[in-house]
């Protein structure tokens, strides 16, 4: 149908994480898009997010201020993208659209969409070589990169297991480097991820 809106009913965020409301529709020649208003509904209330209109994008909620934009060059694209999601970021969001036609009538078409914001764990951390392989030379540089996916922040830990079941914490960075390998380096290592 002609200036239908299309999007997704519900969008599931992750903390701390970016997230996109789709709101699209193909431009139909005889109709210039005139206004667009995100608002959104949380707790009975409904505030206005975002307004585009003849005189520029406007944030107009103080905690969405630097956090939410609308992509300009791109036509029939009303899509609101959020960063840095928070928890009270989840609710009802719609994308109302007006139109207004070359015999001066305007169209409006509205589309809803259901934030959650959830906490993700992290997951069971992998390891990642800088090269195939985990034997090398002596003298060779190298390193071991851990990778989790979850909710930021993510903080990592290195550990190397030393005589009588114990393990050495070795560095609090998600990489271990070395920038010269020797003999008394060959060992277990193991890495650990952690967020909230």
């Amino acid at each position: 149908a002609l200036l239908d809106l299309s999007g997704v009913q519900e969008v599931k965020g992750t903390w701390m994480r970016s997230t996109t409301l789709p709101c699209t529709y193909k431009p139909s020649e005889g109709f210039t898009q005139q206004t667009l208003i995100w608002s959104m509904e949380r707790d009975y209330s409904t505030s206005t997010i975002f307004r585009r209109d003849d005189s520029g994008d406007h944030v107009l909620l103080s905690q969405f201020r630097d956090r939410v934009s609308v992509p300009k060059h791109s036509p029939g694209d009303a899509s609101l993208l959020i960063e840095n999601l928070e928890i009270p970021d989840s609710g009802h969001y719609t994308c109302q659209v007006i139109w207004r036609s070359k015999n001066n009538s305007l169209v409006t078409k509205e589309l809803t969409t259901t934030v959650k914001v959830v906490k993700v764990a992290a997951t069971k951390p992998v390891i990642r070589a800088s090269e195939p392989g985990l034997t090398f030379p002596a003298g060779a540089r190298t390193s071991l990169t851990c990778v989790a996916n979850g909710s930021p922040p993510i903080s990592y830990r290195w550990f190397r297991s030393v005589p009588g079941g114990k393990a050495l914490l070795l560095s609090s960075r998600a990489e271990l480097a070395w920038d010269s390998l020797q003999p008394s380096d060959t060992g277990k290592y193991y890495c650990e991820a952690e967020n909230r």
